[in-house]
């Protein structure tokens, strides 16, 4: 369990920051980058959340859960080769948000035009919140490509950005009241 009883150490006033495993890095380094956007994402969540109510809020109470799993994962350098006891992001987790969308898909029509990120008040921050996962899943890309970290990461990440899509759609009446791109219209 984690227990903070001072929130401000100083230790960070200079530029760098603690990692899960007691290492220290830069703040701006890609790692910290990516759980920092994973934090952002998981906010807009929260935010989204004041808007949605029953299953839609509990499924988004989940995701919150595994943002914080994800964040400490992404803060804890993997090294290969040997036991790794750090809290990871498991490859059930994403089939969860899988089958999530599966459900929330069943009721809604398919697209013949893109979504504006638009429409109820839910909905726009869901797609807020998307945009902001697929920042969060650039990132982490980018420093899968210079250190080595769980590849159900970027999976989940992946995931998420579609399942915050369907979820605005949902909240859309389904896809019904979703406001679509027309290309061109104010030519």
């Amino acid at each position: 369990m984690v227990k903070l009883n001072k929130i401000y150490t100083r230790t960070g006033d200079l530029g760098d920051t603690g990692l899960s495993d007691g290492s220290r890095c830069a703040k701006y380094h890609l790692r910290v980058e990516s759980y920092g956007n994973v934090d952002e994402a998981n906010s807009a969540i929260g935010i989204a959340r004041l808007y949605v109510s029953g299953e839609h809020d509990a499924m988004l109470a989940r995701i919150q859960h595994d943002l914080f799993d994800l964040g400490a994962d992404l803060s804890t350098p993997l090294i290969i080769g040997s036991e790794d006891k750090a809290l990871r992001i498991i490859a059930s987790q994403t089939k969860r948000l899988e089958k999530e969308i599966d459900y929330l898909n069943e009721n809604i029509a398919p697209l013949n035009s893109f979504v504006l990120p638009a429409g109820s008040k839910a909905a726009a921050h869901l797609h807020l919140a998307r945009t902001i996962t697929r920042r969060a899943e650039r990132v982490t890309c980018a420093l899968s490509a210079q250190e080595n970290i769980n590849p159900e990461t970027i999976k989940y990440l992946n995931r998420l950005s579609d399942f915050l899509f369907v979820l605005a759609r949902a909240t859309n009446d389904n896809g019904k009241t979703d406001v679509l791109w027309v290309p061109a219209v104010n030519r």
